[in-house]
């Protein structure tokens, strides 16, 4: 079994817990206020700049600034809209529920504190048996996030791509690459920042390390917050050797003690617990190189290069005709399914089966 770099040299003496994966990511709108360079999208095409494209000719770039970097060779076939809290939505969770035993839901977009209906989303995913967080900029928190805590929302996970205005503008598009107009984003995530603690949700902050110049940024966050605010550094696929090296730097700077090694089986990401000298925990998130045994056998992108994600955990969309799918890989948006054929066909037991042999390969 193939494993991560950072987990080679590990001392015996250090626990390992390993847990199942459970979590289902669900995009709620494709709709953000920023325009980072880096952005995914969960995969799908950024739909404003693609409302006039014939589906297999979607954009990856377009007049807004954003990018959806893999849309250009990922095969999407719809567009994303905004998620209705109705009753076909409550019935996509409750038999993606069923199928595979999820109990965790992770929203995203776009950024989901823009969907107005962002609380109600959250009510019915409670009621349906989910433990629910939103991953945000935080660009809009201040007017949803307390609405969204007595909804009943668990988490807050905030993306944080620059502590000062120079570090945010440098990840934007050209156009939008302003100090002035970063340090209102920034003054905004802030203000959600501290909303958040304030009404009860478990806050965190995620930050991306690609190399040594972003190191300070993460110092910057501990000083800035309390430990009330949990830190959770991730590292960049992109940058490889780098990000890990970066990552080296950060923990010798801070004197951190590994504490813990979280596996979760059936899922690419896994996490390292460190105690600082101050008693903070912190927390560094890693990719492992983990494939569908079957789906990413002969896939193109199956290689250590250009499969940047490896497998992560179901994703659940909505498109523009009301109509559910849901995905496997990001990168490989031909392979999503409607919801009804994925939870009865065999892409739905192949992740049943990976996450039991994975399960017994990380306990073996």
């Amino acid at each position: 079994m193939i494993l991560h770099p950072a987990l080679a040299e590990i001392d015996s003496s250090v626990p390992v817990t390993v847990t199942t994966d459970r979590t289902l990511r669900v995009k709620v709108i494709d709709a953000c206020g920023m325009t980072c360079t880096f952005c995914h999208n969960e995969g799908t095409p950024v739909s404003t700049d693609n409302r006039t494209h014939q589906t297999g000719a979607f954009a990856p770039t377009g007049p807004s600034g954003r990018v959806s970097i893999y849309a250009a060779t990922n095969g999407s076939s719809f567009l994303s809209a905004p998620l209705i809290p109705d009753e076909a939505f409550r019935q996509a969770l409750t038999q993606l529920r069923h199928a595979l035993g999820f109990d965790e839901i992770h929203l995203t977009g776009g950024e989901p504190t823009l969907h107005p209906r962002l609380p109600q989303i959250i009510a019915l995913a409670k009621e349906v048996g989910y433990e629910v967080s939103v991953t945000s900029n935080g660009e809009n928190g201040r007017r949803t996030l307390a609405d969204c805590a007595d909804a009943g929302l668990d988490h807050v996970n905030f993306s944080i791509f620059g502590t000062t205005p120079e570090e945010l503008a440098q990840v934007q598009n050209t156009r939008y690459r302003k100090p002035a107009l970063a340090q209102r984003k920034i003054a905004a995530l802030d203000e959600s920042i501290q909303l958040a603690m304030e009404v009860g949700i478990g806050t965190r902050a995620n930050v991306v390390l690609p190399n040594r110049g972003h190191v300070p940024r993460v110092h910057h966050l501990l000083h800035k917050y309390s430990d009330r605010l949990s830190i959770r550094v991730l590292s960049s696929l992109a940058d490889g050797n780098d990000s890990l090296q970066a990552i080296d730097l950060l923990l010798d700077e801070l004197k951190a003690e590994l504490e813990e090694v979280r596996l979760i089986a059936g899922t690419s990401g896994f996490r390292m617990a460190y105690r600082l000298p101050s008693g903070r925990e912190l927390i560094v998130k890693h990719i492992r190189p983990l494939r569908l045994p079957d789906t990413c056998t002969n896939c193109r992108f199956n290689n250590p290069t250009d499969c940047e994600e490896g497998y992560y955990g179901v994703r659940l969309y909505r498109d523009t005709t009301g109509r559910f799918h849901v995905g496997v890989c990001i990168q490989r948006m031909d392979l999503c399914l409607p919801v009804e054929e994925f939870v009865t066909g065999e892409a739905c037991a192949e992740v049943a089966r990976l996450r039991q042999s994975d399960l017994h390969n990380l306990t073996a």
